[in-house]
């Protein structure tokens, strides 16, 4: 019997026996109700609205309840409270707030100084950033500093959760080199994926004190999604979220649904995937994307234009959006299939926003964006395995607690908080390959650290990378591996994982010690 079919066969008596699973879903007796008598090999009906978040339409509010078409507004940036050169000190707070974004009916998130999305830090290269986090959530909590290049202890590891009512500082200096697009998010483990569906998450700019396009004007674009049922509460995650990852039926730009933008042609745009699971295909019908850089910054070189933007969970982008002549026009999400379980999804585009484009006469762009230093020879080479889990042909005698806890697996293995998985050396240059053996995509991120693509392989053949670019996530097609350089400069402990949240939570994830 083929993986994904036992996979459909056996998913709810293995979601409901792991913890976070069971605890997330032990109010949620419709969905589970709906699941038994529709039968494991059912498929899920479509649904509207441009929808593919997994349970019941009907319990859902409906898209049209939030309201649209308003001006986009800039992301609210996060006070320095320091007056010293090249420090930034402020404090982050945790906790519940009710807002009303929907319906008339008030919402309960978990955010980041009330604010939703949370605040934007920019910094600069070489600055001294001091964040005082407080925790004042009902359950253990941090901050990951996704993709930035800071000390082990300080990068909100699971491993250093801060309890309820707790507070503490995270200290570290931003390297020259380390300009780029990130954001911020909690990463306790089992708990992450329902503290960023509850609105936990931030952006982070670090700017180059050299930058050649200093001078072009920015707008950021964080797209996320949101949950919202018919009472406008957030509701807790079902099974089919824990086996393909939470979508909402809300897709929001700076926390706005179909907001009003404009943007000219000379504009430097940075845009964030935020959401837990969902893959955006960004497209503006009559007009171009430029890709200027990556998570981790400017590429070597401007690529050619392209019609389609593809951004996998995590990932970031700065481009520039050409247009022929001024235009109204929508910015669209095309389907993309994911290859999810038990789901039909509805194949329709998703109206992200309209925008006003403003022709302006085209930017020089210099012929070298950056220099990108050669890593050299890698020293080692490292084989990492995202995997389903092993389920026996034979499911009459029941299985386990061993058998059962998780779902999806690294290198044959879920994820134990104090097992090292894997172990490398500061400094030393390495070849990591990451086979996705399983039917659907995974997007890989590592933390503390930036990596270089070299080649993706698929069906037997092998495409190597069209240009050079810093990234910290990377999508891996069904049964793909790619191919990287990477080092890392610090020594600690290191996480690396799915970024399909659910799919962290419920083990999908390892630890690298560099020493």
């Amino acid at each position: 019997m083929k993986r994904r079919h036992v996979l459909k066969a056996t998913a709810a008596s293995l979601l409901l026996a792991h913890p976070v699973a069971r605890a997330q879903m032990m109010n949620h007796q419709e969905m589970m109700g709906q699941h038994h008598r529709m039968g494991a090999s059912h498929a899920m009906p479509a649904m509207g609205d441009g929808m593919r978040a997994h349970g019941s339409g009907r319990n859902l509010l409906p898209v049209d309840r939030m309201p649209s078409g308003l001006p986009l507004e800039a992301l609210p940036k996060l006070v320095n409270q320091s007056l010293q050169a090249g420090v930034f000190k402020a404090t982050i707070e945790a906790a519940p707030t009710t807002l009303t974004v929907a319906a008339r009916k008030p919402t309960e998130f978990w955010l980041y100084n009330g604010q939703l999305p949370g605040p934007q830090i920019e910094v600069y290269e070489g600055d001294e950033v001091e964040i005082t986090f407080i925790n004042n959530l009902p359950e253990t909590s941090t901050i990951h500093w996704h993709g930035m290049p800071v000390p082990s202890d300080q990068d909100g590891n699971p491993q250093n959760s801060v309890a309820p009512g707790a507070q503490r500082v995270y200290k570290f200096r931003l390297p020259e080199g380390s300009a780029g697009t990130y954001w911020y998010h909690p990463h306790p483990h089992g708990k992450t994926a329902m503290q960023v569906a509850r609105g936990l998450a931030g952006t982070f700019v670090v700017k180059a004190k050299n930058d050649p396009l200093k001078d072009l004007p920015e707008q950021h674009w964080m797209i996320s999604d949101l949950r919202l049922d018919q009472q406008a509460g957030i509701p807790p995650n079902t099974m089919m979220d824990w086996m393909d990852g939470r979508e909402g039926q809300f897709v929001l730009i700076n926390g706005q649904r179909d907001p009003a933008i404009t943007v000219s042609t000379r504009t430097r745009i940075r845009v964030w995937n935020n959401c837990a699971a969902r893959y955006l295909q960004l497209v503006v019908p009559g007009c171009q994307w430029q890709l200027l850089g990556t998570d981790g910054g400017l590429l070597e070189h401007a690529q050619p234009p392209t019609d389609t933007l593809f951004l996998a969970p995590a990932e970031r982008v700065e481009v520039l959006l050409l247009a022929p002549a001024d235009m109204q026009v929508e910015l669209l999400s095309r389907y993309y299939d994911r290859s999810k379980m038990m789901v039909r999804d509805d194949p329709s585009d998703i109206t992200l926003a309209h925008l006003s484009v403003k022709k302006e006469a085209p930017v020089l762009l210099p012929d070298q964006l950056r220099v990108f230093a050669e890593l050299g020879l890698p020293v080692a080479t490292k084989h990492v395995e995202f995997s389903e889990h092993e389920m026996p042909h034979d499911m009459g005698q029941g299985m386990s607690n061993s058998m059962m806890q998780n779902m999806f697996l690294v290198n044959g293995k879920s994820f134990e908080m104090d097992r090292v998985d894997l172990r490398s050396r500061v400094g030393d240059v390495e070849e990591w390959r990451i086979f996705n053996n399983s039917h659907m995509d995974h997007p890989f991120h590592v933390h503390g650290t930036q990596f270089m693509v070299t080649a993706r392989e698929s069906n037997g053949r092998k495409q190597l990378e069209p240009f050079k670019a810093w990234r910290d996530t990377v999508n891996l097609r069904p049964y793909e591996t790619v191919t990287f350089l990477v080092k890392q400069d610090m020594p600690g402990l290191r996480m690396f994982h799915c970024h399909i949240l659910e799919h962290e939570d419920l083990g999908m994830m390892a630890n690298l010690l560099v020493e």
